[in-house]
């Protein structure tokens, strides 16, 4: 079985990218990352976006996709690489396993560690409520039965006007930032809203079987 041509037949996806080469060693490290923070996913090196394929020198893509994973991921990334062939022309992949631990940073333009998480094909930047939401899940918790005044009223909100960015509910709630938050990092950790992280910006549902 070809298994490259099955790969690529699938297209970019949430779980899969295509890279002609790697010229940009920090940019690679980004993806890399957000294939860990999110399902894991696979990088086909020496396929254009296309899904023609090219060919790589694969131990010169080798030492860039392990130098972008050990300088330029936070914590060192662990990848696991084969090489695959299609008429003669190779092509490098790269293997990133979800991670347990999250979150995994990368550098941005700016040399910056950032956290960045896979949305479809688009690789992108988690924001303050996720990164709430990952620390908040490593604890014990239990989803509460009721739901005061102010959790009522954000809630309520989100549900009257959803999809629902986090600038809006802030400005509608007219509650403090932090205190908001707070409320929403709890709220997704319990499975009562829905957060989506879109390359427009994030925006927030309520899971409709759970707040009537």
């Amino acid at each position: 079985m070809n298994y490259l041509k099955s790969y690529i037949k699938e297209g970019e996806h949430q779980r899969q990218d295509f890279k002609f080469r790697v010229d940009d060693a920090k940019k690679i490290a980004r993806t890399l990352v957000a294939f860990a923070n999110t399902d894991g996913g696979r990088l086909l090196i020496g396929v254009k976006d296309n899904g023609k394929v090219v060919g790589i020198n694969p131990e010169e893509e080798f030492h860039m996709v392990q130098g972008a994973a050990s300088l330029y991921c936070k914590p060192v990334l662990n990848v696991f690489t084969n090489i695959l062939e299609d008429k003669h022309k190779l092509v490098l992949e790269v293997v990133v396993e979800a991670a347990e631990n999250k979150p995994y940073m990368a550098l941005d333009e700016n040399d910056k560690w950032k956290v960045y998480v896979r949305r479809d094909d688009h690789t992108l930047l988690a924001n303050k409520i996720l990164l709430g939401v990952w620390k908040q899940k490593k604890k014990k918790f239990a989803t509460p039965q009721t739901f005061d005044e102010n959790e009522q009223l954000v809630l309520s909100i989100i549900k009257e006007h959803q999809p629902l960015s986090l600038s809006k509910i802030y400005r509608k709630s007219k509650l403090k930032k932090a205190y908001v938050d707070k409320l929403l990092i709890l709220f997704v950790s319990w499975g009562v809203i829905k957060m989506e992280i879109t390359p427009t910006g994030t925006f927030f549902f309520v899971e409709e079987e759970k707040f009537a």
